[in-house]
């Protein structure tokens, strides 16, 4: 390796559902975060790793920042808000679809401290006029004070590599924090219970909010090499219950033939996956929920 070799971690913050979790496995070319219309989906940091014979860059896609309004939602801010203190550069990511709101005076009011260059990343810009995107950059131009304002699309592609060229420019010399092949910190297990959690969400719609967790229950290499998944879907009402498994455990079925189709291509292997539901009511207050879940705010 080079001794200009460079590395470094990048935040990726913004207001739920702009598009952190596309930008991150655009970034890595591979699925690691889970992406869902419905605000909040992502709960933890994922790290997702860019190596390239230049440089390493590590993202951190953090939790969509938001007020709290149980535990669980204190936990997911205490991540993003410690999560900007330990980076060399900070990708704020809007929605070039959607309008200066007080969600982004919240996040610009906690940029105000942070020490680490801020990029302003304009998200979705296929989604509006070239002539209403040079609006939007005049706009939070005028709101704070951004290093670099880079437009891109993440689900296209757009943008995508000038972006990478400009932060390369603040990454520190450094060293390889990971393996050439490694694109994520978190192992296999997280990743496969988020998957089962991003289906559930997608095919229940509105009628199922965030208050759903996913729990692995067992997980072993038979000797044909198929992988033999056992795990909870955890939802806090019965109501909730009922509707996840549907009719004559239709939806149920349809929740792990999705999910089992994503941790194939994760494994590389033939998958039986094997689901159940159970209800823990208002598990998202309760610390010993949570820590079971895998929620520990003192590790952040």
């Amino acid at each position: 390796m080079e001794s200009n070799y460079k590395s470094g971690f990048i935040a990726i913050i913004g207001r739920p559902n702009v598009g952190k979790s596309t930008f991150l496995n655009h970034v890595v070319g591979q699925k690691i975060a889970i992406m869902s219309d419905k605000p909040q989906t992502t709960r933890n940091k994922i790290q997702g790793v860019l190596t390239t014979d230049d440089y390493q860059m590590v993202f951190i896609d953090t939790p969509g920042i938001h007020k709290p309004k149980h535990r669980l939602g204190d936990f997911m801010m205490k991540i993003a808000d410690n999560t900007l203190n330990e980076v060399d550069a900070v990708l704020f990511m809007i929605n070039a679809d959607e309008g200066y709101g007080r969600g982004d005076q919240f996040i610009i009011e906690r940029l105000e401290n942070v020490k680490s260059p801020v990029f302003l990343i304009i998200n979705k810009i296929d989604l509006v006029s070239p002539e209403a995107l040079l609006g939007i950059i005049d706009e939070y131009r005028q709101k704070g004070d951004f290093q670099e304002i880079i437009p891109i699309s993440a689900l296209q592609g757009n943008n995508v590599n000038r972006l990478l060229t400009e932060l390369q420019n603040y990454l520190p010399e450094g060293p390889q924090y990971y393996p050439q092949d490694q694109i994520t910190d978190h192992p296999e297990r997280f990743i496969i219970t988020e998957f089962i959690r991003e289906k559930a969400l997608h095919l229940t719609r509105e009628e199922v909010p965030h208050s759903i967790a996913v729990a692995l229950e067992n997980m072993e290499k038979r000797k044909d090499d198929t992988v033999f998944i056992q795990a909870t879907i955890i939802t806090e009402r019965s109501s909730q219950k009922g509707i996840i498994i549907g009719k004559q455990g239709s939806m149920l079925k349809k929740i792990g033939q999705e999910a089992r189709e994503d941790i194939e291509h994760l494994l590389g292997s033939k998958v039986y996956l094997e689901l159940w539901v159970k209800v823990k009511k208002d598990w998202r207050n309760k610390q010993s929920q949570l820590h079971e879940l895998g929620f520990r705010q003192d590790e952040y």
